[in-house]
């Protein structure tokens, strides 16, 4: 998909198995990088598993995806926030405002900082500290330092790199741009397209915002 197109709803960050059929999908992950060179693709789907099916494109919000821009009634991404760094963050939100429509509907959902922060302050836990950090996904175990361990840490981009509480995150859509702003629950969207895109699994004691351009 080399030349740029317009398209009703588009999210990023799919994943292997969320790309419903009436969205345009991306993923940024090396691995879907690597199963799209066609020289390494017989390897890749060999050994790199988890696949990606073919309707998921490589793309990545932090630079030019091959859509117009206001081309978009509706954008999401689940999951997706939290793996990046402050300014990404905010290089992220600015271009999902530009690939918006006007009044366009921008959905997410990712870890809620607040939760884990609760749960902390009130465990009577010596080892509360610790509990935080594995399951923030903050912390760092044991540290590998074989290639192996490189490549997969590297390929799955699993840790966290920044995580949001409800008031910082609408803080920074505001300064976007972005109106209309509340907390959102899952299949609580003003538009229904967005059910055939969310998983409810993925919404349990996390943080949902939805806004509008």
């Amino acid at each position: 998909m080399k030349k740029k197109a317009q398209f009703q709803y588009m999210q990023y960050g799919c994943g292997y198995t969320s790309n419903p059929d009436g969205w345009i999908n991306f993923d940024a992950s090396p691995t879907l990088f690597l199963q799209r060179v066609p020289i390494l693709r017989i390897f890749t789907c060999r050994y790199l598993k988890p696949r990606f099916s073919d309707d998921v494109f490589f793309g990545d919000i932090l630079h030019n995806l091959p859509i117009e821009k206001e081309s978009c009634k509706g954008i999401y991404c689940s999951h997706v926030l939290e793996h990046l760094s402050l300014e990404d963050f905010r290089t992220a939100l600015k271009n999902t405002y530009d690939y918006l429509a006007p009044k366009g509907i921008f959905r997410l959902v990712m870890p809620d900082l607040d939760s884990f922060i609760q749960q902390y302050v009130t465990s009577n836990n010596p080892d509360a500290s610790i509990y935080f950090m594995k399951a923030s996904l903050l912390g760092t175990t044991k540290r590998e330092r074989s290639l192996s361990a490189f490549l997969r840490s590297y390929l799955g981009n699993s840790h966290h790199l920044w995580l949001w509480s409800y008031e910082s995150a609408k803080s920074e859509l505001e300064k976007v741009g972005f109106s209309e702003i509340r907390r959102a629950q899952f299949g609580d969207s003003r538009d229904p397209k967005f059910i055939e895109i969310e998983d409810e699994s993925r919404w349990k004691d996390c943080l949902g915002i939805e806004c509008q351009k």
